[in-house]
């Protein structure tokens, strides 16, 4: 199994290291480098890698910054020379944190955990136009930072022009709207069920009759979410209800 790789890295002999070590395994494709954040964004737009080397500490803009950025987020193995950042990468759901200058032996290891992450998603299809229960995407909420699976989100909800993402127990805001976040979902898990939400249809609990022939979904997470009359029809023959 060929692993497209791209290097976002300020530092060129920390890019040559990198090349270096990865010059030892075969099965890794490299498909370019960047030394900063916008060019590390068109070079990831332009060739949809499954696996992301970036450093965190760069001008301008820093790592995290470039991860926002991406409408989905490959693989990421993080690279620093500051160990401070270890902490915070893992906040992110970052597959691995290398620090620099990163020993052959390490970077084995973190390719171990590359290969096992790429079986567990193969399905997934990076550079599609919509993403698959797989993907990952990146939320930013103040200073708290999420690397979120597609499958694992339980509802979208408008809150004016952004959108609040459910998952687990939380319920930061994604600064895109609902409509930009319905045009990448896959929709054979995701339905509109209103101006206002979208749900995944995974994590429905019951569905109620409501008045005038509308529904209600009763989510696991204790939501409700009202489906509205035109909708609710739609859910209907979709659900086969």
């Amino acid at each position: 199994m060929k692993i497209e790789a791209v290097i976002v890295e300020d530092s060129r002999l920390a890019r040559n290291e990198l090349k270096e070590l990865i010059k030892k395994y075969p099965e890794i494709d490299l498909l370019g480098e960047a030394e900063n954040v916008d060019k590390g964004f068109e070079l990831i737009q332009e060739k949809s890698p499954k696996l992301l080397f970036l450093d965190i500490n760069m001008p301008e803009k820093d790592g995290f910054e470039l991860l926002e950025m991406l409408d989905e987020v490959p693989i990421t193995v993080f690279t620093t020379a500051f160990d401070e950042y270890a902490i915070k990468s893992f906040e992110y759901n970052a597959l691995d944190y290398l620090l620099k200058p990163v020993s052959e032996k390490r970077f084995s290891m973190a390719l171990d955990k590359v290969k096992k992450k790429l079986a567990e998603v193969s399905e997934g299809k990076f550079g599609n136009k919509r993403l698959s229960a797989n993907s990952q995407i990146f939320i930013k909420d103040g200073e708290a930072c999420w690397l979120v699976k597609i499958g694992d989100i339980s509802q979208f909800e408008i809150v004016g022009n952004y959108t609040r993402v459910f998952f687990e127990d939380k319920s930061p805001m994604l600064y895109k709207s609902l409509n930009q976040v319905e045009e990448k979902l896959p929709e054979q898990d995701f339905f509109r069920a209103n101006r206002q939400q979208i749900v995944n249809t995974n994590f429905i609990d019951n569905v109620v009759p409501w008045f005038n022939g509308k529904l209600k979904l009763q989510m696991k997470n204790g939501e409700e979410v009202e489906v509205s009359r035109r909708q609710s029809y739609i859910f209907k023959d979709r659900m086969s209800l």
